[in-house]
């Protein structure tokens, strides 16, 4: 059986090296049996019992041959964005007669744009940031990085081969804002920039980190959607933490693939706070206040409010409201930094 064990408090971070948020799987050792490509897709993996490839048993994450040689496998990983690393989750889900017994990590700061074999070469100058750490077979494997310089690429190894489910690299979107100009009109919300959705009163059906991933969603389950709520005059929430303290002039809500359920109005407010009051968002003494009245949605429709917004001061955290209920696919707050 796969064993699922408690979250760290890191895995509340943004995963630096999700693929839908922009990471990649550059180059690696050896992925005979499964493709490296499978490492940063989201979720935890799952098992089909009777699929076969030609390669032999289909397997949804990074698998390497069986080793006849010396030496051990790897895989370069490039980062969606330049971030600061608080931890890591070396998923082995499924692996379970063919999981790697162990594992480290080294990661490297490249701003170039450099080809594969580059980053394959003895060129690269990586520096250990988890030392070689035992993996259990089907489970998630967590380990706090120590280390907290700025990096771009990871080096996964694995001792000596076999097979990684999905590698998640937690921690915070570093974003040089001293090469943004001041008039230069950027995502505030983007996760990709350093937003994160911080709270929301329910996700039942899906992650508010949703509303903030790049592109539109791929589907109704790639979105932010509370369950059906039956209280009079309800109203749910997200609040999510700006990439940078900004003036808003421009919004775009998103109800992409929400058809049957999405909400009839939405509000979004501001407040502005320090990082450390974010404990405390659901208290009365926070004043919000209105960026966008309450305005009527449509279904499977990008929404885009430029004229209504009415207050353009500078703002730290939004909440969005939605009323009653429903799904939001993305949200985007363009505005200038401040």
């Amino acid at each position: 059986m796969n064993e699922v064990i408690a979250q760290p408090a890191f895995t509340t971070l943004t995963d630096l090296a999700a693929e839908r948020l922009g990471g990649k799987a550059i180059i690696c050792s050896d992925d005979f049996f499964a493709e490296k490509e499978n490492l940063l897709k989201p979720g935890r993996g799952i098992f089909i019992t009777d699929k076969y490839t030609d390669r032999g048993k289909w397997m949804d994450g990074w698998e390497s041959r069986r080793k006849r040689t010396p030496g051990h496998d790897w895989c370069v990983i490039q980062l969606a964005t330049s971030g600061k690393i608080t931890g890591v989750d070396i998923d082995t889900n499924y692996f379970l007669g063919n999981h790697p017994p162990h594992a480290s990590i080294e990661a490297c700061t490249i701003h170039e744009n450099m080809s594969a074999d580059y980053l394959a070469s003895d060129k690269v100058q990586w520096k250990e940031t988890l030392p070689k750490s035992s993996l259990l077979p089907g489970s998630q494997n967590f380990y706090e990085i120590a280390d907290k310089g700025i990096y771009t690429h990871l080096k996964l190894h694995i001792y000596p081969d076999g097979g990684v489910a999905r590698l998640k690299v937690y921690g915070e979107v570093f974003k040089d804002w001293s090469l943004v100009k001041k008039d230069e009109v950027i995502d505030l919300a983007s996760a990709v920039n350093g937003a994160k959705s911080v709270l929301c009163n329910d996700m039942f059906f899906s992650h508010m980190d949703n509303l903030i991933m790049p592109g539109r969603g791929v589907n109704m389950g790639d979105g932010w959607e509370t369950k059906r709520n039956r209280t009079p005059n309800n109203r749910d929430w997200v609040i999510v933490r700006l990439a940078h303290k900004g003036i808003i002039q421009k919004a775009l809500v998103d109800t992409c693939h929400f058809k049957g359920n999405y909400p009839d109005t939405c509000l979004i407010e501001g407040c502005n706070i320090s990082k450390e009051e974010e404990s405390n968002l659901t208290s009365s003494d926070i004043k919000w206040k209105t960026i966008l009245p309450q305005s009527k949605l449509q279904a499977d429709f990008e929404h885009y409010f430029e004229k209504e917004i009415q207050n353009k001061e500078p703002f730290t955290h939004v909440r969005l409201s939605i009323f009653p209920d429903g799904g939001i696919s993305r949200m985007r707050l363009f505005g200038t930094i401040s």
